[in-house]
Formats: structure tokens, sequence, C-alpha cells
């Protein structure tokens, strides 16, 4: 990377690793002499990668995305071919030298995806079919398809909504049989009868409440407190019950939020078209991918540097699929980012990109495995940027609970903590805040993760930047600043 911060760093590029057996494939493939024909130019990298046939693989990346063309057999996105041109083209232009034009085969790709983000914008705009984002929900591609035709396309989200209420109905009965037979009766049920429901939930078309019912079948075997766990976790779902069956008496915004809440979305298309986009640059401030066995889902959070709105961006794909979006902590985007309707927004979708300004650290490369050595001369001049601006304890309770009060099935509000040091103890882990005496504790489902003790050792026993999402279980933390960003994400013990 130079002083202009024109390249990522190698840490960026590792994170975009589908899984840890590609990370270390990937630092060794960078370091081969397999490489040829590499070059760069404005938003693309491109090279050719031997591999074991006679021709050698072709590998080009559009930075603006980022997107990948590889012609190995992989299935994985991104494949380690594209990532080893990646950690290359990182390490300055003594791996990936800037060019005057990239090779044909790679410009008929690079072509070929401008016109499609060209017909997908303007499609946006017009409020006709095309994502217009990055992710890739099978609701919103239906609701993509049927914007065409606006009337059957209003038929289908009525007998989806007549579906949906009919298994809140359902929903409705099962918890009054619980509590009229006793919470202690969930205990001895086990799983069966919670599967059942879950299934109807499904054949409903609700996945939201799927997954508060499932959420419910888990809670008896949580330990200790368990029937009061149970009991607040019926009467939230109680309530998103009611809420839905009585849309018309809400206000607009909080049936925006039930709407969601029950597994209704919005197509990216309809939401660009008509929402206002608010155009900031915005800081990549952690990720998280989780799966659920039929789904991956990857959660990104952004802020603003001159709203200081948080936001969140979600993409999916299938298991053992990387999704599509794959920003880097630390990279600064300047997009028009479009809010979903909502009590208080959050989740959103990348509309117009105006340009990637990646931050400018010096490459700290990860404890394991170690990524190829950049050049003492890339990283002259290069000095590492501040962690982002915290808050403290106090202040992000109060943060969470405003938002609280808003949509009362929120679990968690993305919050950046300054100043905290993390304490270990019996009782769990704590984020203690040394200027006005107060601690957070850490969430429980996080205590069997390694990277706690990670970030005991970034702060050293002193005050660290932390971001993660504060909730009514405590604080999940997800990315601390050492100088540089480095997740928090890690296995369990």
């Amino acid at each position: 990377m130079n002083p202009q911060g024109e390249r990522w760093t190698a840490e960026q590029v590792l994170a975009l690793a589908p899984d840890a057996a590609s990370r270390t494939a990937v630092s060794k493939l960078a370091v081969t002499g397999k490489w040829s024909g590499a070059g760069a130019l404005g938003r693309a990298v491109w090279g050719l990668c031997a591999g074991s046939g006679s021709k050698p693989y072709q590998t080009v990346v559009d930075l603006n995305g980022p997107g990948y063309r590889c012609s190995c057999p992989s299935r994985k996105f991104p494949c380690k071919h594209a990532l080893s041109l990646l950690l290359r083209w990182a390490s300055g232009e003594g791996g990936v030298p800037a060019s005057e034009e990239p090779p044909e085969w790679a410009e008929q790709w690079l072509d070929g995806r401008r016109e499609r983000a060209a017909k997908l914008a303007a499609a946006a705009r017009d409020g006709g079919p095309g994502r217009g984002g990055e992710t890739r929900e099978d609701a919103e591609r239906e609701g993509s398809a049927g914007a065409a035709d606006p009337e059957a396309a209003r038929r289908r989200a009525e007998r989806r909504a007549q579906r949906i209420a009919a298994g809140a109905t359902e929903l409705e009965r099962r918890l009054a049989d619980l509590l009229r037979d006793g919470l202690a009766a969930a205990d001895r049920a086990g799983y069966g009868a919670w599967d059942e429901t879950a299934a109807r939930m499904i054949d409903a078309q609700a996945p939201g409440l799927e997954t508060r019912v499932r959420e419910l079948a888990a809670i008896p075997s949580s330990g200790p407190g368990w029937p009061a766990r149970l009991l607040e976790e019926c009467a939230l779902t109680h309530l998103l019950n009611q809420g839905f069956l009585h849309l018309e008496r809400l206000p607009e915004k909080l049936a925006a939020t039930t709407r969601t809440r029950v597994g209704l979305t919005t197509p990216v298309a309809e939401l660009l078209a008509a929402e206002e986009a608010i155009r900031d640059r915005w800081l990549v401030l952690g990720r998280q991918d989780g799966t659920d066995g039929r789904l991956t889902t990857r959660r990104i959070w952004l802020r603003g540097e001159r709203t200081h709105r948080m936001a969140l961006l979600l993409s999916f794909s299938a298991p053992g699929q990387s999704p599509e979006l794959a920003l880097p902590t630390g990279l600064v985007l300047d997009a028009d980012l479009t809010y979903y309707p909502a009590a208080r927004p959050l989740r959103a979708a990348i509309g117009t990109r105006h340009g990637e300004a990646p931050q400018d650290p010096s490459p700290v490369p990860p404890p394991a495995p170690a990524p190829p050595p950049v050049p003492a001369s890339a990283s002259e001049g290069c000095d590492a940027p501040p962690a982002p601006e915290g808050c403290d304890v106090d202040t992000a309770l109060a943060a969470y609970g405003a938002a609280l009060g808003e949509d009362p099935w929120l679990d968690g509000w993305p919050v950046v903590l300054a100043d905290v040091v993390p304490v270990p103890g019996d009782g769990g882990w704590q984020l203690a805040d040394e200027r006005s005496g107060s601690a957070l504790p850490v969430d429980p489902r996080c205590a069997g993760r390694t990277d706690l003790w990670q970030l005991m050792a970034i702060s050293g026993g002193g005050p660290v930047t932390v971001f993660g999402e504060c909730g009514h279980r405590g604080f999940s933390p997800i990315t601390a600043w050492d100088p540089t960003p480095v997740p928090l994400i890690g296995a369990a013990a």
C-alpha cells in the first residue's frame, strides 16, 4: 500500500477468505512463482496462475464490490487464486505492477460487469426489477421478478400476508397451551412439539416466527433461570403475533418493523426507488458470518463519517459458499445507503458507489498464517489511522435503551466503546470503564470464545477501543483496534 492508501492491507484481504483452510492456501500461493501477466488498472486487478493443467487459471478482481472471476473449478467464493492475487497486489507494485490496460479476457468480464451494474442502477431508479444491492434473499428476488406485473405482485403479497396471519394465530394457540399447562411442561416436552410448530411457520412463509419458535425450544436446556427467560420470550413472541394481526392499528414505522420481524422484506429495487438515499463515507466497523444449516448470513456494520449513523448490510448464500458482499473491516466506502423502513432504521442497502477510500495503515499480518512480506518502501510514510470515535458504557446503554424503546424485539444495538478494559472473572467477562467507574458484562454466549483472550492480549491491561453489539444479555465484541482493526469473531475454546 502506498502513502495515499490506494492498496488494501494483507489483513483486509485475508478477511475475505471463506474459511481458515483458504487463508492458509492463499498465503502459500501468494509467495510462489506461479503467477504471471499480473497487472492493475484503476479498480481492476488480474493475473495468470499456473495450475495442474496445461493452461494457467485466468483470474480477475473488480475492487468495486469486490467481484471475482477465475477459470479454476473451485466452488469456494472467492477462490484461493483471487485472494492470493489480491494479497500480491496489497504488497505493492513488486507483487502486481500498474498496467496501461487489462488483457482481452479480463476486459470482457469487466465490461460485462459494468453493463450489468448500469442496468441494475437504471432499474432501481425506475422502480423496476434489479437487485440494486449485494443481497441474494429469495424473497427479494421473487419480489423483483414480479415487479413488472404490479397487480400479480399485489395478489401474491396478499396471499402471503394471509398465510402469515394464519401462522401467527396458530402460534398464539401454541403459546396459550404452554401457559395453561405450565412452563415446567416445556422442560419435559422436548423439541418435538416445537419442531412441528416451527414447520408450520415455514409453511406459513413466516421465517421470523420460525426463528422465534426455535429459540423458544432451546430455552429449557439453557441452564438455571430458564423459566423466566422462557416467559420473557413467550411475551415477546405474543407481542409480535398480535402486532402483525393488528397492523392497521400500528404507527407506520412500527408496522414496518413488525413486518420485518415476521420475515417480510422489501425488494431492493423498490426500496432504492422509494426511499431517500444517504451519501456518506462509511467506515466498515466489523463483519460476522452465521449459518442456520440452510443459509449463510453475512452481517456487515458501517458508520457514517458525517452522519454518525450506524448501518447494517446483509448478504446471503447457500451453506458452504461465501456471501457476495465482502467489504473488509477498516475500509471506508463513499456510497449512497438507503435504509429499510423501521421504527429505528438500521438495516440498509447499497446504492451508488462513488469510490472506495481504504484507510492506510501499515500492513499488519494476522497471527497465522503469515502473509507474504511487504517491502519496507510500501509502508514508508503510512501512519496508522486512529481508532474510530467511541463512547463510554453509560452512553452505550442509553443508545441501546433508546433503540429498544422503538423496537421491542431488538437483541442488540451496534456501538463503539472507547477506553474500556477487558476483565475476566469467575462470574464472566466484563468491559470496565475507568472514567465512569461503570462496567458492561460480556454476553455469556461469548464466554467460550478464544478471542476474548485475544482482546485481553491487545489490551495488555490498558484501555482499548472495541466495536460490538450492546444488548440485554451484555456486550458482544466484534472488532478491536490495535491500532488497526482486529476481528474478534473466533472459535469456541
